[in-house]
C-alpha cells in the first residue's frame, strides 16, 4: 500500500514544529523559564551546518549542544537556528538546519523527540519557505535544498521512549 498523503513527511515536519517553538522560547529576552535545558544532537556534516573547522575535526560525526545559561544570540528562523555557544573559553557561532538535528530533549520535563537523517530527494509538503526566510537563508537555497525535509520512507517513530512512566 502506498502513503500518497506522505504521513511520515507530515510526522517529522511537525516533530521538528515543536523543537522551533521550544527553541523560540530560548530565544526571548528572559530566556528559559525554570530548569528548563536542551541537549540538541545534530550531525555536523549535514547539508546547511555551519561551524569552526576545529569543531567538525573535533566532533567528525554527530555534535550535542547544550542550550541553558550561557548562549547567546540565539536566533530562529523557519528552516535553520544559529547560536553563539562557548568551546574551550572561544566563542563559536553555529548555524544549524532543522534537518542536521538527530535529537532533542528537554531533561527537566522528562521530553524528547527523535529524529530520522533527512533524504536529500524526498519532499516536504509543508516546505514552503517565507519570504523573511528566503531573504536569510539566500545562501542555503543555492545547493542545500534538502533543509527541513523529513525522510519519507515509511519508518515508523516510536515516541514511547520519550514518554514518562
Amino acid at each position: 500500500m502506498t502513503d500518497d498523503i506522505g504521513y511520515q513527511a507530515l510526522t517529522q515536519a511537525a516533530m521538528r514544529g515543536v523543537m522551533k517553538e521550544a527553541l523560540k522560547v530560548a530565544e526571548s529576552p528572559n530566556g528559559l523559564p525554570g530548569d528548563h535545558h536542551f541537549y540538541i544532537t545534530f550531525r555536523t556534516k549535514a547539508p546547511g551546518v555551519k561551524l569552526a573547522e576545529a569543531l567538525v575535526q573535533k566532533f567528525p560525526d554527530e555534535m550535542t549542544i547544550v542550550i541553558q545559561h550561557q548562549y547567546w544570540d540565539l536566533e530562529v528562523h523557519e528552516r535553520h537556528f544559529e547560536l553563539v555557544l562557548q568551546f574551550s573559553g572561544i566563542p563559536q557561532h553555529l548555524h544549524i538546519p532543522y534537518s542536521a538535528v538527530n535529537r532533542f530533549v528537554d531533561p527537566s520535563v522528562n521530553f524528547g523527540l527523535g529524529f530520522e537523517e533527512v533524504d536529500a530527494e524526498a519532499h516536504d509538503p509543508l516546505d514552503v519557505a517565507t519570504d523573511d526566510d528566503q531573504a536569510g537563508d539566500a545562501d542555503l537555497d543555492a545547493g542545500d535544498d534538502d533543509e527541513s525535509r523529513p525522510a519519507s520512507d515509511g519508518t515508523v517513530v516510536s515516541l514511547d521512549a520519550f514518554r514518562r512512566k
